[in-house]
């Protein structure tokens, strides 16, 4: 029985005893949630339904719990049901119901930990959108980790969503930086406001090689050819190492075609049609103030030149014509300030910010080798790159120890303990635990011991087998809590904790027979759970994007 079968039969005794009672059963909730007690003496799970809705149909909560649980104790596979407190239920599986878990487990496969939650929501989400003006570097890297753990984890709980990078190719930014490749090109200095590293002269030089004579052409015709190949190549590289770190979006969105598609224009047209637009000073503004922003901003400057919040206010109405209902952003910590503005804009279109705009704020990463800071690459010259930290623990550590950590919380990455192949590294911890579960399957198989069709589930008995079964039934859950508060770090913890049950479980129950034994139902049933258990944490490496080896 998982955790929403029980939830359900608590609702269905509660309703029985309504009935039996003559209460109103109106005031019950159409879903509930059982959870699973601290202390195992409590039972297998706990409910506080009759606390929930005794005051609503004026009943001692206690003397409630109690009708509820006389019809609870009668249901199938509930072994009993104890009063605690003021009127907790605390609920105890006959072996059987708790066993049969594994079977669902089983049976679900890849889709065991998948609901429907967030169906019907249609979500854009953009993450990274760093500027193609040089390699990715940390602070990226962990919105790359974190932004596609997010994506799966909310197409797992049944949104639609299209995950999008925003291509910044417009811009003074952009101008540094061709002439920056520009300067390295031609041996002269770096202006004071441009781009340094190792990196500029390699692409500077690719630039001259697909381009010879390039050199030779006048200035500002060389600058174009730098500009437009440049960002050409910056941005395939930035791709090919996203790729290479198992981040794929659907769509990468260039800033210039708002640009060439006329969709500022399009964009201030509609805000002004909303009555949201003055002019002052020579110059178009937005009335932001209007809706929680600390000053107005300016679209169009005096000069007639765009301004950056311009390209902003059309990129999401962009996104909201395509059908998103919510539009997520993932920034960092140094765009905090963009939220209020952000919010004042959707507001400026007629939407409700709290409806159709989310903004995720990520704090920074601090790499920490050998017990001193990482500060910088030896490619990029002024900050640590995507290909530092792959190349200092590999990308399945990588991505794992960034999503471990709240988003919302600094983080120092020691690169020695990630790096490990020990217990003390959390994902070397759990791919262990699938590949040892892998490695027991191979030994099975050579002893011509197979699962089978069928196995009794009422033989999963022991404590340690307990506690494994519940913490598989808890995945779900964990999964809908991450997509729905955007967390993907509970994954990596619930993962690490399941973990730790196997490795107990395994060092208490004897799996396989030794010598001359022959295999029992008991070695059957344990085939079941292990195998459950194995599905569970590559569900979990998955939608983390971490591989589940077969062997280590």
């Amino acid at each position: 029985m998982t955790p929403a079968e029980l939830a359900e039969t608590v609702l269905a005794a509660a309703r029985g005893a309504f009935a039996a009672h003559g209460l109103d059963a109106a005031v019950l909730p159409t879903t509930t949630s059982v959870e699973r007690p601290r202390n195992r003496d409590h039972g297998d799970y706990a409910s506080n339904l009759a606390l929930q809705v005794a005051k609503k149909v004026g009943a001692n909560p206690r003397e409630l719990a109690g009708w509820i649980a006389e019809q609870l104790g009668a249901a199938t596979g509930v072994a009993s049901v104890d009063i605690a407190g003021p009127g907790f239920l605390n609920i105890r599986l006959s072996a059987a119901a708790a066993g049969e878990l594994a079977r669902v487990v089983v049976d679900a496969g890849e889709r065991y930990g998948h609901s429907d939650t967030l169906t019907g929501q249609r979500l854009n989400l953009e993450f990274v959108s760093a500027n193609p003006t040089g390699p990715v570097h940390i602070g990226a890297v962990r919105w790359a980790a974190v932004g596609d753990a997010l994506s799966r984890l909310l197409r797992a709980t049944g949104a639609q969503v299209g995950t999008e990078y925003y291509f910044n190719d417009a811009g003074s930014q952009i101008n540094r930086f061709a002439r920056s490749l520009y300067a390295a090109a031609t041996g002269a200095e770096i202006p004071p406001d441009g781009y340094h590293g190792e990196y500029i002269a390699e692409i500077a030089a690719d630039v001259v090689t697909r381009n010879p004579g390039v050199l030779d052409k006048p200035a500002d015709d060389a600058l174009e050819i730098f500009r437009v190949d440049g960002v050409t190549l910056m941005f395939d590289e930035i791709k090919t190492s996203l790729v290479e770190f198992g981040v794929h979006f659907d769509r990468y969105f260039n800033e210039k075609d708002l640009h060439d598609a006329g969709e500022l224009t399009a964009a201030v047209q509609r805000l002004r049609e909303q009555g949201a637009i003055y002019e002052r000073d020579g110059a178009t503004w937005l009335r932001t103030s209007e809706h929680g922003d600390d000053k107005d901003r300016p679209l169009i400057k005096s000069d007639g030149e765009w301004t950056y919040f311009a390209a902003d206010c059309a990129y999401y109405l962009d996104k909201r014509q395509r059908g998103f209902d919510k539009v997520v952003i993932m920034l960092g910590a140094d765009h905090h300030g963009y939220i209020g503005r952000m919010r004042a804009m959707a507001a400026c279109f007629g939407d409700d910010p709290d409806q159709t705009l989310e903004i995720l704020i990520g704090q920074m990463v601090n790499l920490v080798s050998d017990g001193a800071p990482v500060r910088m690459s030896k490619r990029a010259g002024t900050v640590v790159l995507l290909s530092d930290l792959v190349s200092a623990v590999g990308v399945d550590a990588a991505r794992f120890s960034l999503a471990w950590y709240s988003v919302d919380s600094q983080i120092d990455l020691d690169l020695d303990a990630w790096a490990k192949r020990s217990q003390d590294n959390p994902v070397f911890y759990v791919q262990y635990a699938h590949a040892r579960i892998a490695s027991l399957g191979r030994n099975a198989a050579e002893l011509g011991i197979g699962r089978g069709a069928d196995f009794d589930a009422a033989l999963l008995s022991t404590p340690r087998e307990g506690d494994l079964l519940k913490a598989l039934g808890e995945f779900p859950a964990v999964v809908a809590g991450a997509a729905e508060l955007r967390e993907p770090h509970r994954v990596a913890r619930y993962l690490h904790a399941l973990a730790g049950t196997y490795h107990r479980f395994y060092d208490a129950c004897r799996i396989l027979p030794q010598g001359d034994e022959k295999p029992t139902d008991l070695t059957v049933a344990r085939l079941w759970l292990v195998e459950a258990t194995r599905i569970v944490l590559a569900n979990g490496l998955h939608l983390l994007g971490v591989s589940a080896p077969e062997r280590m």
